[in-house]
């Protein structure tokens, strides 16, 4: 399993579920990979735990000069960096009418420009290296439709879809492949807050929501953050050099496109 041997790898978002998922799968496989996360004690606890490949770093991705210290950091400790998987969100849903302004920019400060400013960061530099490199950004299912409940956070992620799209296009002259993986729901800690949230707006016990989500998908059960490594893993890699500005759905067949 050397897939990634000698690539750099920056994560976002890594100090648990998902990402700390995907930054054990780029280990295996061999890559050298820096955990980026606002929580630095967390996201090192996590490194620690994967091995000496993996490293942390804090980055807070709503601050510009977070995200070009943690690069520069990056770039420092491995030579370069070769991946970037843009993993850093934050969820929250309410009726329309009880949108916050400080929620809706709260989402888009990191859903979205958090992405799209750790991805020109890094473009930035993988350009310079001359030697392309693979951007993955997390989509979900919810940037397919749309949501009575969740107007913000799944507007947020159609445009991770769209941002995807473009910024694909724009990179491949520089061989850099920009696309994006849509998850279904996945079990964690994530969903215990999404879970807690829906029992305040449907008036439901804690768990029932997410054991009726939990039996609605194709597949039989919610995800789990190992079942989306090996798409992740596919896109780092040269055998994904052909594909770009796709979104793909790993969702237990929840959606179809």
């Amino acid at each position: 399993m050397t897939r990634l041997q000698g690539k750099r790898a920056l994560i976002t978002g890594a100090a648990r579920g998902i990402g700390a998922a995907f930054a054990a799968a780029y280990v295996r496989e061999g890559a050298a990979v820096v955990i980026g996360d606002i929580d630095l004690a967390r996201a090192t606890e996590t490194a620690q735990a994967i091995g000496p490949a993996c490293s942390a770093v804090r980055l807070d991705v709503t601050q510009q000069d977070s995200i070009d210290a943690a690069v520069a950091e990056t770039v420092q400790r491995l030579g370069g960096i070769d991946i970037l998987v843009n993993n850093a969100a934050v969820f929250d849903l309410a009726p329309l009418v009880e949108i916050t302004r400080a929620s809706y920019d709260r989402l888009f400060a990191i859903n979205v420009s958090g992405v799209l400013f750790t991805m020109q960061a890094v473009a930035k530099q993988m350009i310079a290296q001359g030697q392309g490199g693979k951007i993955i950004n997390m989509a979900s299912q919810a940037g397919r439709r749309g949501e009575a409940l969740v107007a913000v956070y799944c507007a947020t992620k159609a445009a991770i879809i769209s941002l995807t799209q473009s910024a694909g296009l724009n990179l491949i002259p520089h061989r850099i492949n920009v696309n994006a993986i849509a998850p279904g729901v996945v079990d964690g800690e994530h969903w215990d807050g999404v879970d807690a949230l829906f029992a305040r707006y449907e008036n439901r016990p804690r768990g029932e929501k997410k054991k009726l989500v939990g039996e609605g998908v194709p597949f039989g059960r919610m995800g789990k953050a190992e079942d989306l490594t090996g798409m992740a893993v596919f896109l780092a890699s040269a055998e994904a050099d052909y594909i770009v500005a796709q979104t793909y759905n790993v969702d237990g067949g929840q959606w179809m496109s």
